[in-house]
């Protein structure tokens, strides 16, 4: 429903909440001095000081002798997955805070707040640039053998006082109170190189939307993935596809033009009340040298939604395009 929008080398389709004053203002009373001291026993409460941070460098793989996997977190995107591997062949292309595989949220957009001025972001800010820090806070990261578990309180992709497109920043702090969790596994069912990949957008009490956009999941590659190509479940086929921009309803591949490296991505309808998706989207940004798809669910209630937690589990194919194809022909019946 909204226009998309453009992150510096990031994209977004379109995605607003209320900053953590807001919600102590709502819990503790109208004096400032019980802001204050609610701010910090929430914060003592629910985080950990940042001397137990952990820093974030993890590898995890996956797969046979002749089709192996390999996934790596780092301490510069709070834990975000920097590179994946498939036979030593990149498929990320991880560049400043938003180019990775990662996920991120957003409330309560219109066409004249878009989706970037209120945008908690897993990897870090567009102030993190290509630096070697992220904004965003990792609080916990799990990672051996094939599976890889972390818990990240995201930034707001945007300062306070920056623009995008235009459109001033709603936020007012540049670390959001909005957490994702995120569980990914490599290998699912007769596939080694397939990630199970499922997230928990964790929206703090208090908070007060009518509307959300999750970002699932995203995927930014190399532009050598040129080649777009949409899965048909009535035919299991694949099908070409443009480069858009745009969202459609089937599962978005993106492949070398010789079919030898593929990347796609694939969730099953998940009944959840007041929930739009998934949609499918791709985009190719020539000036920026990048390509992306993702997977977006939206979630609306005129009387507010709720708070809490909202969870969504995607499957990640990786290996040929004719692999790909397989793996969507097999999942294609799937229900969570």
């Amino acid at each position: 429903p909204f226009a998309p929008m453009t992150r510096g080398s990031k994209h977004y389709s379109t995605f607003v909440r209320t900053d953590l004053s807001t919600f102590v203002r709502t819990t503790t009373g109208n004096s400032p001095i019980r802001w204050i001291a609610g701010i910090s026993f929430l914060l003592a409460a629910a985080l950990p000081c940042s001397a137990d941070l952990p820093n974030g460098n993890a590898q995890i793989h996956g797969g046979t002798n002749d089709s192996t996997i390999v996934i790596t977190t780092t301490r510069r995107l709070a834990g975000a997955i920097d590179s994946l591997k498939w036979n030593g062949h990149e498929f990320i292309n991880s560049t400043d805070h938003g180019r990775q595989l990662q996920s991120a949220c957003s409330f309560d957009n219109t066409w004249d707040a878009g989706a970037e001025t209120f945008n908690p972001t897993e990897a870090g800010s567009r102030r993190d640039g290509a630096g070697a820090n992220s904004t965003s806070r990792l609080l916990e990261i799990t990672a051996s053998g094939n599976h890889l578990r972390t818990r990240t309180q995201m930034a707001f992709w945007l300062a306070p006082g920056e623009r995008s497109e235009g459109q001033l920043a709603r936020n007012t702090n540049t670390l959001s109170d909005y957490v994702l969790t995120k569980d990914v596994t490599i290998g699912f069912g007769r596939w080694p190189q397939a990630l199970d990949y499922r997230v928990t957008f964790s929206v703090p009490a208090g908070a007060q939307h009518v509307s959300a956009q999750f970002e699932a999941l995203t995927g930014y590659m190399p532009p050598e993935f040129s080649s777009f190509w949409e899965f048909n479940p009535a035919t299991g086929k694949l099908q070409p596809l443009s480069d858009g921009p745009g969202e459609i309803k089937n599962p978005v591949v993106l492949a070398t033009p010789d079919g030898n490296f593929a990347m796609g991505i694939f969730a099953p309808p998940q009944q959840q009340p007041e929930t739009r998706g998934p949609s499918f989207g791709r985009w190719k940004f020539a000036g920026a040298r990048v390509v992306k798809w993702n997977c977006v669910y939206r979630v609306h209630n005129p009387q507010g939604i709720r708070s809490g937690d909202y969870n969504y589990r995607m499957l990640v194919p990786v290996g040929t395009l004719a692999q790909v194809e397989v793996m969507l022909r097999d999942w294609r019946e799937l229900r969570w």
